[in-house]
């Protein structure tokens, strides 16, 4: 009856995913952090090789958050509008031909609650990474290099150019989806747009939190934490365990860079 009632559990589940485009990411644990070989790491990204963190079961977005779902949010008046292309032409709300776009320009609260709207919240932080990872262990999910074949990043050419690298030579971002999904079919974990986690920032908390099974931690904080890099951003920080940290308003800053994707427990 025990297993009935498991089987069960993980069909509605998945039920959930296919309903919300979420993918199920299996419990278990992963090596988070520093990826072996990896001579770019910062002092917060821990021992080369990562340290073993573990993770239960959950759900997370396959695809960052549109504009036009975003948008569709906001009219029914449960969302909070992010700035928009007439703020700055790195905004993608209200931008013509960009609905497709992951939405940016919004604070952490915001994307938030988008995501307590839909029956979710933001990825804790160690939940990005292993989805982000995706089983692997180099530097970027496909291997220890990036360029624009794999991801949207601003690539500066060996050639001198007049072209702005920035979004692989656009200086935007790309629709979602407009490169090739990781090994377990979630997109554009690494480059298009940064995205928030849930997470407030402790440079140690890997080590210190995360490996001790509190994922959720720290509880307080002075900037929150936003993981992938985005089309702005240089390949080092598109590695999968590359740690950005922001303000968790925008104030007087343009967040273009930073967009987001949502996540849930596996019994939501």
């Amino acid at each position: 009856m025990k297993a009935i009632i498991v089987a069960l559990a993980m069909f509605m589940a998945l039920s959930v995913t296919q309903a919300r485009d979420r993918v199920l990411v299996p419990a278990g644990s992963f090596h988070m952090g520093c990826s072996m070989g990896d001579d770019l790491c910062e002092d917060d990204e821990g021992p080369r090789g990562g340290i073993a963190v573990f993770v239960p079961a959950f759900l997370i977005d396959r695809h960052e958050v549109t504009v036009a779902a975003y948008k569709t949010c906001v009219n029914s008046g449960k969302c909070k509008a992010p700035l928009t292309h007439k703020d700055s032409q790195y905004c993608n709300y209200n931008a013509p031909g960009r609905d497709k776009h992951p939405v940016n320009c919004l604070d952490w609260e915001a994307a938030q609650n988008y995501c307590l709207v839909h029956d979710g919240r933001l990825p804790r932080e160690a939940e990005w990474e292993k989805a982000a990872r995706a089983g692997s262990t180099s530097r970027y999910p496909w291997g220890q290099t990036v360029s624009c074949k794999h991801a949207i990043l601003d690539e500066v050419s060996p050639a001198k150019s007049s072209r702005e690298p920035d979004g692989c030579y656009t200086d935007a971002t790309f629709p979602v989806a407009s490169r090739l999904a990781n090994a377990w079919g979630i997109f554009d974990m690494n480059g298009n747009a940064g995205e928030w986690v849930f997470n407030w920032y402790a440079p140690d908390a890997i080590a210190d939190l995360y490996a001790n099974g509190d994922l959720s931690a720290p509880r307080q904080g002075r900037k929150k934490i936003v993981r992938g890099g985005s089309w702005d951003e240089n390949k080092a920080n598109l590695r999968s365990s590359y740690r950005n940290v922001k303000p968790s308003q925008q104030s007087g800053s343009i967040y273009g860079s930073i967009g987001f994707r949502c996540a849930a427990d596996a019994s939501n």
